[in-house]
């Protein structure tokens, strides 16, 4: 069966992750997450993308990122192919290294943007890695205080001062909000992908375009059914093309 079309992002910004293959470790020691940022440095630089938030555990990889002219298919192949090629003679094997293709969220507005980098830059204090953000040496949270160049911490910082930006990452991160639906040790994740395809199950509808072509009364009846599949209000507006507030009302 072929792959779905990613959903595109209006904004251009995605909530990315890669995993390793069977979840197994990706970074080994000091050496590998500074290859691994090394070659993102690099392709960042030659493909022009935005860098907002990044995170690298020892088996999956967060990032927060905005593409520009390179598509994001293009840019992960290039960091992919080159990361994985060093990683295997390094460390002597051949073969994947990270878990099919990477998943991906498209970032709607500010409030699931501000939402993701503090998810993002908790991953570690979740894992119990670290008490503070701050104490982990693999994610761009320091940056924000420092300067990084990596990041683009002027984007969040341009409607969030740094003490303000400090403050928001001791909330809690496991608030139940709508905008983080990238669980990724919770086997009920839904990506974007998997939500469209359940519309096409539910609807026979393909695109956004077709499933608004329906009757009224039907698409509340299907989109009521997708978020009795676990699909978000937000995931939902995303893959039928209706708003917000129409999908609160289905509920």
């Amino acid at each position: 069966m072929p792959r779905r079309k990613r959903i595109k992002s209006a904004s251009g910004i995605y909530h990315i992750m890669l995993r390793g293959i069977n979840r197994q470790i990706i970074f080994t020691d000091g050496e590998d997450y500074r290859k691994f940022l090394d070659t993102l440095a690099q392709y960042k630089e030659e493909c022009g993308f935005d860098i907002f938030a990044w995170c690298l555990m020892s088996n999956h990889v967060h990032l927060l990122l905005r593409e520009n002219d390179v598509p994001l298919e293009q840019i992960f192949r290039k960091i992919g192919a080159r990361y994985v090629y060093w990683y295997n003679c390094k460390h002597e094997r051949t073969g994947h290294l990270f878990q099919d293709r990477f998943k991906s969220e498209v970032i709607t507005n500010n409030s699931y943007f501000m939402n993701v980098v503090r998810y993002i830059h908790m991953n570690p204090v979740k894992a119990g890695i670290c008490s503070r953000p701050e104490e982990y040496p693999y994610s761009s949270y320091r940056d924000y205080f420092r300067g990084g160049s990596l990041v683009n911490a002027s984007f969040l910082l341009g409607f969030m001062t740094e003490q303000a930006f400090y403050e928001f990452h001791k909330k809690p991160t496991e608030d139940r909000s709508e905008h983080l639906e990238l669980r990724e040790d919770d086997p009920r994740w839904i990506t974007d992908e998997m939500a469209a395809s359940m519309l096409t199950e539910v609807s026979g509808c393909h695109d956004p375009a077709a499933f608004q072509a329906l009757p009224a009364q039907t698409q509340q009846c299907l989109t009521r059914q997708l978020l009795g599949k676990g699909v978000s209000l937000h995931q939902a507006s995303r893959v039928t093309g209706l708003s917000l507030w129409t999908v609160r009302k289905c509920r």
